[in-house]
This record gives C-alpha cells, sequence and structure tokens, in this order.
C-alpha cells in the first residue's frame, strides 16, 4: 500500500511529533520558517509513505492529511 501526505506548513509549529513517529523517515523539520515564525514540517520522502497515518494522528495542530491508496485501486 502507498500513501500521500500532505503538510500544512502555515499550521505546522515544528513540535517533531510527525517526525518522530513517522516509521519510513518521510517527514523532517524545514530550515526556512514559515508566517508564525516555526520551523515547519515536510514530506522529503513522499514516496516512502505507507499512508499509515501515525504522523496525523500524532499532530496536535491537525496539520497533516493522509491518503492511502491500495494497489487494487491503481488502473495498469
Amino acid at each position: 500500500m502507498r500513501g500521500r501526505i500532505a503538510i500544512d506548513k502555515e499550521l505546522c509549529k515544528g513540535c517533531k511529533y510527525c517526525v518522530m513517529s513517522c516509521p519510513k523517515g518521510v517527514i523532517v523539520i524545514e530550515k526556512q520558517f514559515n508566517k508564525m515564525g516555526y520551523f515547519p514540517a515536510h514530506p522529503e520522502h513522499p514516496e516512502k509513505c505507507t499512508g499509515c497515518a501515525l504522523c496525523a494522528r500524532m499532530c496536535p495542530e491537525l496539520a497533516i492529511e493522509v491518503w492511502a491508496e491500495s494497489s487494487r485501486n491503481k488502473k495498469a
């Protein structure tokens, strides 16, 4: 199963809970700060996302959305 991840960098406060919870190392913290002055999370390796959504469950700001995509739904 593959997943897609989207992180709203303006909602993110850079707590790193998503970075710590991701078993595949998809998420990193950006070096540029957002409008609120926080260093937000960023999906550095989105191709590794499995759609487990642990990151989204850990996010206290609800800044992460994850979609799981099964191989049965793909067209050949």
